[in-house]
């Protein structure tokens, strides 16, 4: 093999491992959400994952990855529907020297990741017909457009905004279309009382949400270094560094913040805090020095435990905090890196200005709050209406009653824990049905 047969090789096996560890975070997030919730809804949280990533594949495939990196204008893609490839069809992504259905498996998981995220403002309450509909909906419709504008030619990377790997376009989008359907479902039964005080509603295994919450720090190298998209410099050992220092920082902040503010160290909240510091540093993860990486963990660890008790004494009901760890925690992460881009790394990736702590000035740090607040409105308005839309015509969410007996049964048949909620033996056959 010649040296260039090589390096593709090399390349392509980079990026199909890291396609991997990415698509495996969806089994971190079915331990996560499931640990973090009800017994009598395990079943059903694991399992939507399967269903998202299903969902995922076949709508990305058809016209998402086109919508997003598709030759077209500022606003979207316009070719290659049906990952059809034609003269100029996928520009956006001839800087990368794999093969084309690399390419495409290694973003439809990033696409994947964004819908799980999504998915954690509707959990214990939301109908199974929803997630069929607004899943396929987000992922046409929502998802491919912020990513367009940032990674497939659009207005906000022609600005130069700095989100190497998805801090706003994958985290912050699905914490936002989570924040609004929490808003539009409204509370759990029992999740407030009559003077508006919050109860706890502790999930029902601690240990799947550490394991999980492992699992997705695990999958993030994939997630972050492999979105170098080549083996060949060996930058992606440098993105792997920022992104484990983060994550540490993430972790420490967060359990420290959790004993001053309520007097325990929290074991979820350590668990948010790894994924906050994760969901930072996935924007700046190749412009940071590692001093800077460390810096972002810590300070999104830190707001996020804070940010999800405001958020709970105000009314809303997020159950596994999904807008405090990928959207508050993404948007501090895009903003950082117009604070703390390094010259050398800019000009290394050829992407964006240096940060303002370098001398930059505020060129670099607008244009990241532009990209925030662009992306913010953009799915915020359109999720609303969608779910809104889906609201007043078959309706969000299930019955009070189906809510009290658990989504496992009343939505699946089935309880992810039979013998311990004492769950009766059904005759499936037809002739019983009648």
């Amino acid at each position: 093999m010649s040296p260039k047969e090589v390096s593709l090789a090399l390349d392509s096996l980079w990026v199909m491992i890291s396609a991997v560890l990415v698509i495996s975070m969806q089994a971190g997030f079915a331990l996560l959400e499931a640990g973090s919730t009800r017994m009598k809804n395990s079943g059903h949280i694991a399992g939507k994952q399967i269903l998202s990533f299903a969902i995922a594949s076949l709508a990305f495939w058809a016209f998402g990855f086109a919508i997003t990196f598709g030759s077209g204008n500022a606003l979207i893609g316009t070719e290659g529907w049906f990952l059809k490839e034609g003269k100029g069809t996928f520009d956006s992504l001839s800087w990368a020297n794999v093969p084309m259905s690399i390419k495409f498996l290694f973003q439809l998981a990033f696409a994947g990741v964004s819908l799980a995220i999504a998915w954690g403002g509707f959990a214990e309450r939301a109908k199974l017909s929803v997630y069929f509909l607004f899943g396929t909906i987000f992922t046409i419709a929502i998802y491919p457009v912020i990513g367009h504008w940032v990674w497939g030619g659009g207005w906000l990377g022609k600005m130069g905004m700095q989100d190497f790997a998805g801090s706003t376009v994958v985290h912050l989008q699905g914490a936002i279309a989570a924040l609004v359907a929490t808003v539009l479902l409204g509370p759990r039964i029992g999740k407030f009382n009559r003077d508006k005080t919050p109860n706890a509603i502790p999930g029902h295994n601690q240990v799947y949400t550490v394991i999980g919450g492992f699992i997705l720090w695990v999958g993030w190298f994939g997630f972050n270094a492999g979105s170098t998209m080549t083996a060949g410099n060996g930058f992606f050992g440098y993105v792997a560094l920022t992104t484990n220092l983060a994550a540490a920082a993430g972790a420490i902040s967060a359990i420290v913040t959790a004993k001053i503010m309520i007097g325990k160290a929290d074991i979820p909240a350590m668990v948010n805090g790894v994924l906050a510091a994760l969901v930072a540093i996935t924007a700046a993860c190749a412009f940071v020095e590692p001093w800077a990486a460390v810096v972002i963990g810590a300070v999104a660890g830190a707001f996020t435990f804070w940010t999800s008790i405001y958020f709970e004494r105000k009314g809303i009901d997020d159950p596994i905090y999904a807008f405090s760890v990928h959207g508050i925690a993404g948007g501090i992460g895009t903003v950082s890196t117009g604070l703390f881009a390094s010259p050398r790394l800019v000009e290394a990736t050829g992407i964006g200005k240096a940060g303002l702590v370098y001398g930059g000035g505020f060129h670099q740090l607008m244009v990241q709050v532009v990209g925030v607040l662009g992306a913010g409105v953009y799915v915020a308005v359109v999720s609303f209406v969608i779910l809104f839309t889906l609201k007043k015509t078959i309706g969000l969410r299930v019955t009070a009653e189906q809510e009290i007996s658990g989504l496992d049964i009343s939505e699946h048949g089935s309880y992810g824990y039979p013998e311990q909620l004492d769950f009766p033996v059904i005759n499936r056959s037809k002739s019983a049905a009648r």
